[in-house]
């Protein structure tokens, strides 16, 4: 299987396992243009706008019709609305580790385990410090750090910043899913892909940098279709990493887009920006109901 996909989904986890917390102010110097798309009839609108969920400091992005879009909507939609940190760190705890289980070190081949102690002593933590945990969980955890150093972080991306501009106008801000059901996808992986996501994580750590930096890049010029290449790349590697995390989330969310299109009112949904190019995007479910969606130029 190919390595750098795992890799991909692991930081596509950030936002699920990150803290909540407000966005620091910041500057703006870049001006960047992301995707948006709409569906409309004669009394609901319903933009769609893709995110990426961690972001350094200094894009200009939301802005221009992206504003316009949000100003006019009465609710924002996200891929979840995550609790405060406490409650969201007590169903990590509850849905990734089991301190009943032998040692994570015990439960992956010895090779895996010896380059996760190497790894672990790299960042100057216990070598026991994931012996609890589910392979999944440690693979994040793993992509968290690093994407961390990397100066990325989820309060500089797109969700926090509509999530506070949403709640600071007094917007009603709902979810596709619940936490509990987007930790619960990574919990209901075959221990297999687990251990796969894990063995991944540890061997491409080193390329995050320029991995994000092609993503970012695509989504600040709105080039969906690059976007789409680099986050879904070798989607057909892991079937059943890309129906969990990827296909059926798409399609559930199209249907939820098509149901929501039978009342009035104008809704912003913003999910990761991966669920909205590629031949399973949501814009392609919504088609394949006969609901037309359109790029917003600008």
């Amino acid at each position: 299987m190919n390595g750098m996909f795992f890799f991909r989904r692991a930081l596509i986890a950030l936002l699920l396992l990150a803290s909540a917390c407000r966005p620091a102010p910041a500057p703006s110097t870049q001006d960047a243009d992301p995707a948006l798309w709409v569906v409309r009839d004669a009394d609901t609108t319903i933009y769609l706008f893709g995110t990426i969920h961690v972001l350094k400091p200094g894009l200009s992005w939301f802005d221009e019709a992206v504003r316009t879009a949000f100003d006019s909507s009465d609710t924002l939609v996200l891929e979840t609305v995550i609790p405060d940190p406490a409650t969201m760190q007590a169903l990590v705890r509850e849905l990734g580790t089991d301190p009943s289980a032998p040692p994570l070190r015990q439960r992956i081949p010895p090779d895996m385990a010896r380059q996760l102690e190497t790894t672990l002593a790299e960042e100057k933590m216990p070598a026991n410090r994931f012996d609890s945990m589910d392979p999944w969980l440690a693979a994040t955890t793993l992509a968290t750090l690093e994407v961390s150093r990397l100066g990325y972080a989820r309060e500089q991306g797109a969700e926090e910043t509509l999530r506070a501009a949403a709640q600071a106008e007094g917007k009603r801000v709902a979810g596709l899913e619940t936490p509990r059901q987007q930790l619960g996808y990574f919990d209901s992986l075959s221990p297999e892909a687990q251990q796969a996501l894990l063995a991944a994580t540890l061997n491409e750590r080193g390329d995050a940098g320029t991995m994000l930096g092609r993503i970012v890049d695509a989504w600040s010029k709105g080039d969906a279709g690059a976007l789409g290449g680099l986050v879904n790349a070798d989607v057909s590697q892991s079937p059943e990493l890309s129906r969990t995390l990827l296909v059926d989330r798409n399609a559930r969310w199209a249907q939820w887009i098509a149901a929501r299109m039978q009342r009035p009112g104008t809704v912003f949904v913003a999910v990761g920006a991966g669920h909205l190019a590629g031949k399973d995007s949501v814009q392609a479910m919504l088609a394949r109901q006969g609901i037309t969606v359109q790029r917003v130029a600008y």
